[in-house]
């Protein structure tokens, strides 16, 4: 019986057919499919050599500004001017006629006359107060009012006066309103006067009344209490200076006098030294 129609009666049968190893028939080999490679996107690469088209920048449009109104620049109004004044004169006559006129600071607008001096102007002792009141305005003398009688008794008391040995003056010649104490620049303005006084009377010793006095003659800023205790010399004439308290000072503090009576008893002898 042919193989094939044997192998077809065992498969009806159910029957599993023997082959022999050797004799099976070789198996066909699966067929290889080939894979085509994927291929990688590749980027761009731009040639460095290759000219490129510039992109152009979208033109930006300034939106209009408002137009600059002209402002015209103000100047500042210039401070006004101090008339140049002429020197103090050195003689009395014409030293008085100066200060009469003077208008070097707002003082001379609200005066009623200049207060000069009053006393001997060949004097070993002089008397420096800070400026006129309200009588010495009225009479153009200084020290006229209750401090000026105080200081007359407070002179006899060792022996002077100002009819015949005292010459007396003050840092400003016009009497400041409401009696307050003189500006710096007040005081400055009248600085020349009294420095010229000084130096026609040429007394052997000064005495400032007051804190206001002391600073115009010394220019030291300090209290009255500290300046009495030392030594001091006007610059200018080189004269010996006592620093002590206005009369008007003892008139409010009347307990105080007694400090008023030391300062007097340096004085007389301060006076007595030989020159």
């Amino acid at each position: 019986m042919k193989p094939a129609r044997r192998s077809e009666y065992l498969a009806l049968m159910g029957l599993t057919e023997w082959v022999r190893r050797d004799q099976q028939p070789a198996e066909a080999p699966e067929p290889v499919t080939e894979v085509a490679p994927t291929a990688e996107p590749v980027a761009a690469i731009e040639d460095p050599l290759t000219e490129q088209t510039p992109v152009e920048s979208p033109v930006v449009v300034p939106e209009p500004q408002p137009e600059a109104i002209p402002v015209a620049k103000v100047s500042e109004p210039a401070p006004p001017s101090v008339p140049e004044r002429d020197p103090p004169a050195m003689d009395w006559d014409a030293l008085r006629a100066q200060v009469a006129r003077c208008t070097a600071c707002a003082l001379h607008e609200t005066r009623t006359q200049t207060v000069f001096g009053v006393g001997q102007t060949q004097a070993d002792l002089m008397l420096v107060g800070e400026g006129p009141g309200e009588q010495e305005d009225l009479r153009g003398e200084p020290f006229v009012g209750a401090a000026g009688q105080l200081l007359d008794r407070m002179l006899a008391a060792i022996g002077h006066s100002r009819q015949s040995t005292v010459y007396i003056a003050n840092v400003v010649k016009c009497r400041p309103p409401g009696n307050r104490k003189p500006h710096a620049v007040e005081a400055d303005a009248c600085r020349g006067y009294l420095e010229a006084q000084i130096a026609l009377v040429r007394p052997k010793l000064i005495v400032a009344l007051g804190q206001v006095a002391a600073t115009g003659l010394l220019g030291e800023d300090a209290p009255v209490g500290r300046l009495r205790r030392g030594s001091h010399v006007h610059g200018p004439s080189g004269t010996p200076v006592i620093v002590t308290y206005h009369p008007a000072y003892y008139l409010r503090q009347p307990l105080e006098k007694r400090k008023g009576w030391d300062d007097l008893k340096r004085i007389r002898a301060r006076l007595a030294e030989p020159a």
